[in-house]
């Protein structure tokens, strides 16, 4: 007779984490919500822990709260400027708060062995197509999910088969998007996903100092050093972030101290690639 703890065992996954990426909203539709429970149960029956981005409302709150009630670990990410926006009551799992969004999404991608983006705005986009990116480039190897709930990014995948049209987007960097309308379907691709890009990207070695203005507000300076990224070592990545002038009128100001970023490499964590 199958038990449960033998049906569970028979599901476990070769992922130990997965990133979720999701709006702060929940959207009109109450299908939007079911599928960020959904999801959460499908990592909990698989033994899945999420990382997420540190939020409590919204569609974050959800998938957050389906992994932690089903005794999955949950790993927050957020900027401290922002937890008094999205985090209401007491935090679900374990929340890391760092100083701005560009740690934010490297301590996500640096926990996570795959991705998945739920319905969302602007922050949900630009996480995705981010991690896409550095997948096309050759940072990561991780697989990367569109969880199409109710044809959603339909508009999304219409757009990117565009692009490939027109000879902006390769076939194979095509592939690199994985998109299911369920979770079940969505992880059980992931699962079988074979990167077919190499981990290959190698920075410059030299040290630079980058300075980024917008309309003389905002001025954050940057120092790095990137190391040599390779197949054997993945991607690391350091800097040292420093907030230099910012305008009285601005709602929104980042830490102004932030520690080093790592993404170590996968094999140091014990995690197949």
């Amino acid at each position: 007779m199958e038990t449960k703890e033998s049906h569970i065992e028979e599901k476990r996954s070769r992922f130990r984490r997965i990133c979720v990426y999701c709006g702060s909203a929940k959207g009109r539709k109450s299908s939007y919500q079911d599928a960020a429970i959904e999801l959460g149960k499908e990592l909990v029956e698989r033994g899945i822990d999420l990382v997420y981005g540190g939020g409590s409302i919204g569609l974050m709150g959800l998938v957050s709260h389906a992994v932690h009630d089903g005794g999955r670990h949950v790993i927050g990410v957020i900027p401290k400027s922002l937890m008094p926006r999205e985090v209401t009551g007491e935090p679900v799992g374990e929340v890391k708060a760092v100083s701005g969004m560009h740690e934010r999404k490297a301590e996500m991608a640096r926990y996570a062995d795959a991705f998945i983006a739920l319905p969302g705005g602007y922050g949900t986009l630009e996480e995705l197509l981010e991690v896409i990116t550095w997948a096309q480039l050759g940072i990561h190897k991780k697989p990367v999910g569109l969880l199409n709930v109710d044809g959603f990014y339909d508009s999304l995948l219409s757009f990117i088969d565009l692009a490939v049209n027109e000879g902006f987007i390769s076939e194979e960097a095509r592939r690199i998007i994985i998109s299911a309308s369920s979770a079940k379907e969505l992880v059980r691709k992931l699962e079988e996903y074979e990167s077919e890009y190499k981990i290959n990207l190698v920075w410059d070695t030299e040290p630079k100092t980058l300075t980024i203005a917008q309309e003389a507000n905002t001025v954050w300076v940057t120092e790095q050093e990137p190391p040599t990224i390779t197949q054997e070592t993945n991607s690391i990545w350091e800097a040292e972030v420093e907030l230099c002038s910012n305008v009285s009128d601005a709602n929104l100001v980042w830490d102004t101290e932030s520690k080093p970023l790592s993404i170590l490499p996968e094999r140091e964590r014990g995690i197949a690639s």
